[in-house]
């Protein structure tokens, strides 16, 4: 038990001021507070248990680099999405909202997650305590106090204009996505950031191309006299 309020309080400390605090920030000004929150609990569940499973040698299997560059660049991309909407449109024209919020916070936070300093400080926990404790506490110590960024960004995306919240939100995005792209991408040969630079294009173009227009019904002459007529 002691084990897990440790794990539990240091992980809450850690996450204040965290990246993934603001990512949860900015995610619960858009969606509902529950679907922000399961998104996070399983997110974390999953990083957590690569923690604690794989303990104080963590650091020396995970490609770091490589997590922080495709994290960062995943992060632009939901920068990207968050100006866009969520609205998806049909080769008709007929626009509906999209119904993958849950999966939007999820994986967000498991990149965000991995090679993160509340990343570490789980491994360092269980590298010398019961992992399953250190597991359950590290997690729930995530989630208390992303609720409470979550809590900020409801009262946010009730009270502010929606493009504002939405600047707010995508330049979080955009801010960690080049943070974290930068720092894992420095050590990395230049075709990968031109792959990754070209992924980021590519998907610009597709998230912002004008929705096709219906075209307009033609009037025929005699719909016109008919319509006259009856006027």
């Amino acid at each position: 038990m002691d084990a897990f309020l440790l794990s539990l309080l240091m992980v809450f400390i850690a996450e204040l001021g965290d990246k993934t605090q603001l990512v949860a920030l900015s995610l619960a000004t858009r969606y509902n507070a529950r679907v922000v929150l399961l998104g996070i609990l399983t997110a974390t569940l999953g990083v957590h248990l690569i923690s604690v499973g794989l303990g104080g040698a963590a650091g020396e299997l995970l490609p770091t680099d490589w997590i922080r560059f495709i994290a960062g660049l995943a992060f632009i991309a939901f920068g990207f999405w968050t100006l866009r909407g969520d609205e998806i449109c049909d080769d008709d024209g007929a626009c509906r909202k999209a119904r993958t919020p849950f999966w939007v916070v999820t994986i967000t936070f498991f990149l965000a997650e991995l090679g993160d300093k509340t990343m570490i400080t789980t491994v360092t926990l269980a590298a010398e305590r019961s992992l399953f404790w250190v597991w359950l506490g590290s997690s729930l110590g995530m989630v208390v106090s992303d609720g409470l960024a979550i809590l900020v960004g409801q009262v946010m995306g009730k009270n502010l204009p929606e493009r504002l919240v939405k600047a707010i939100a995508a330049c979080i995005f955009f801010a960690f996505g080049l943070y974290s792209a930068v720092q894992g991408g420095i050590h990395l040969p230049i075709a990968a950031w031109i792959v990754g630079v070209a992924a980021l294009a590519l998907t610009a173009h597709i998230m912002f191309r004008p929705s096709p227009r219906l075209p307009e019904p033609e009037v025929t002459t005699r719909e016109m006299t008919t319509a006259d007529s009856e006027r």
